[in-house]
């Protein structure tokens, strides 16, 4: 579907850097030298041609819309502690999206979910040891493109 803009303030182009440093070197005017009783030949500017390359073929005031793709999100359900999509382990990502949120969770004042001592006080290296020992209680969406989806619980993962 190809439509058509109707504002002219979108089709006004604006200049080029090339194109208003040139209108502003015209605009100046030289200053003769004084010399001692000798002249100079005056050297006329010489006009370089701006060359503009089009990024497209299709003209300006031209809007393309694509159709968009419908699917339908449905869950595949695994049979025992299988994992169907992606890794059977946790990627780099998903263990730290998990490790700082519930870090930011333990600083907001979250009990910790496993006995730790008082020498530990950092909440990053806490959270850490919690998803280690799968004492979360979090699973893992993970997506296909066309709409399928699992969710896995952390327990599941190596």
């Amino acid at each position: 579907m190809v439509l058509k803009r109707s504002s002219s303030k979108l089709l006004k182009k604006p200049p080029t850097v090339r194109q208003s440093i040139s209108k502003k070197a015209t605009k100046q005017k030289k200053i003769p030298e004084k010399n001692s009783g000798q002249k100079k030949k005056e050297k006329k500017p010489v006009k370089q041609q701006v060359v503009e390359l089009k990024k497209s073929t299709r003209p300006l005031d031209e809007v393309v819309l694509y159709p968009e793709i419908e699917f339908e999100v449905k869950e595949l359900i695994a049979e025992g502690n299988t994992v169907m999509i992606g890794p059977p382990r946790l990627t780099r990502f998903e263990r730290a999206r998990i490790t700082g949120a519930r870090s930011l969770q333990l600083s907001l004042g979250a009990p910790s979910l496993i006995p730790w001592s008082d020498e530990t006080r950092d909440t990053i290296s806490i959270a850490t040891a919690e998803l280690d020992a799968k004492a979360l209680p979090i699973s893992i969406r993970r997506i296909l493109p066309n709409g399928l989806y699992q969710d896995i619980p952390v327990e599941w993962l190596k």
